[in-house]
């Protein structure tokens, strides 16, 4: 049985993630709030922005990697969409990105990588 691809990084297919969220975000002005009489305004700017958050456990060789992407102002990915069930492409960046070593190893470890893609 053929794994899923979740992601792909500029057409480079990634390992198959620990773990795989998917958020649709609704990016709002300044302009909205609470009113005077207490009901609450929304002004969306745009709606359903990607957000998702994965965490992988990886090699040296794909730590380098991923670490490598991070350095990158913007990504282009290939993401499985949880809404449509096909597979997206989005201008992306990677924001909170968190490398911990889980094991050492005669390959230069085991690590855990975990971080959040976000939409332009």
């Amino acid at each position: 049985m053929a794994f899923m691809q979740y992601l792909a990084f500029d057409g480079m297919p990634l390992p198959l993630p620990d773990s795989y969220e998917v958020q649709m975000v609704d990016i709002e002005a300044d302009s909205g709030g609470e009113t005077e009489a207490g009901t609450t305004q929304r002004d969306v700017v745009r709606l359903g922005v990607v957000r998702i958050s994965v965490s992988f456990s990886v090699s040296a060789k794909w730590l380098g990697l991923l670490t490598g992407f991070k350095q990158r102002e913007k990504i282009g990915v290939d993401y499985f969409d949880t809404e449509t069930l096909v597979v997206k492409n989005a201008e992306m960046f990677i924001d909170g990105y968190k490398a911990g070593l889980v094991k050492d190893t005669s390959y230069k470890g085991l690590w855990k990588v975990s971080f959040t893609l976000k939409e332009f």
